[in-house]
């Protein structure tokens, strides 16, 4: 055999990185790497597991591919000109439940269930407000005659809190499914978190966070500027709230507002921000577009912000007790394990 023929071939490709790690189904993501380019007239082939997976661009150093809708957890490799690349892991989020109408984050309680609501456009009648996915993945109706169900918080007993973006009511609604209410007159509520004092925060969109004690004594917390769409809110460490605010500008802002209620940017820059949630470092997370690319994005404290997810159409991100995190489009919720461990208020 000439000595030629078992040196490596140099213009095999090469696998340096993807970016980001991690997608839903149908999300975008970037290979990085040599040897990428396409042939005359031929794309490279990229499989991911054993699915074929559409390429976007193919460029000498980078690709864009779009993750298969069928598509798992698995390795990663690009195959050009009869010769095959190293394998990267991938990460892909796993359906938790369909034909949900999802506005704000799904929750998941300490016993694993997961819950997402059927919400409807405004002023629209659904026949289930809120179902529930058991740990074995069996999906029920659980709350019924809340219209137009929002955004979700779970107490420490395990008491589901839902608000209505329709009338403005907060809902309280037992493990075993018996509801009342529990405070009205909250504008067009949306998104909901809790403090460490067991105070329910309420974000109306149009551009008030009420504060509810225990007691059910209601409070202007603060005031931002209207969303036309949702306050998502989940709080961090020292007490601190963040809300994320979609506008149609584009260049959107996530707020912080300190524990005295005062409220400044943490960071202008991103497309349409909405589902947000905190790790137990204290970066904030949230689902919005990045210098145009879709997904979940990271806000660390010192530094620059990153893709860390790749999901087009995102509306929904929470951690979980299970040291997972929910991801939601409008219509479907997802579970994947990023390695991250989100902040316990309680």
């Amino acid at each position: 055999m000439p000595f030629s023929s078992i040196l490596p071939d140099t213009n095999a490709p090469l696998i340096r990185e993807i970016d980001p790690a991690a997608a839903i189904p149908g999300g975008d993501v970037q290979i990085v790497g040599d040897h990428l380019s396409a042939l005359p007239y031929r794309l490279p082939v990229v499989m991911l597991g054993d699915l074929a997976a559409p390429v976007l661009l193919a460029r000498e150093e980078r690709m864009a591919i779009r993750v298969p809708e069928e598509a798992e957890s698995g390795a990663l490799r690009v195959l050009r000109n009869g010769a095959q690349s190293n394998s990267v892991n991938m990460k892909v989020a796993t359906l938790v439940a369909d034909d949900v109408h999802m506005v704000a984050s799904p929750v998941m309680d300490e016993e694993g269930r997961v819950y997402a609501t059927l919400s409807g456009s405004r002023g629209q009648e659904t026949p289930v407000s809120v179902f529930r996915t058991e740990p074995s993945g069996e999906t029920q109706p659980f709350v019924q005659g809340i219209m137009n169900a929002t955004g979700m918080a779970l107490d420490p007993t395990g008491f589901l809190y839902i608000s209505s973006r329709h009338d403005g009511t907060v809902y309280r609604v037992s493990p075993n499914g018996a509801m009342a209410k529990y405070a009205e007159g909250m504008g067009v509520a949306t998104g909901m978190a809790f403090d460490a004092e067991q105070n329910l925060y309420v974000g109306d969109r149009s551009g008030t966070i009420f504060k509810i004690a225990p007691d059910r004594q209601i409070f202007v917390y603060a005031t931002l500027e209207p969303s036309v769409a949702a306050y998502h809110l989940a709080f961090g460490q020292e007490g601190k709230l963040y809300v994320s605010v979609p506008t149609t500008s584009g260049h959107d802002c996530v707020y912080v507002i300190d524990s005295d209620g005062s409220t400044r940017p943490y960071y202008r820059g991103l497309g349409r921000p909405q589902g947000l949630a905190v790790d137990i470092a204290g970066d904030v997370y949230v689902a919005a577009s990045l210098h145009g690319r879709q997904g979940v994005v990271r806000l660390p404290q010192d530094g620059e912000p990153t893709l860390v997810l790749a999901g087009r159409d995102l509306v929904g991100f929470s951690f979980t007790p299970h040291g997972t995190a929910l991801l939601a489009t409008s219509t479907a919720v997802y579970d994947v394990d990023l390695g991250i461990e989100g902040w316990r208020v309680i």
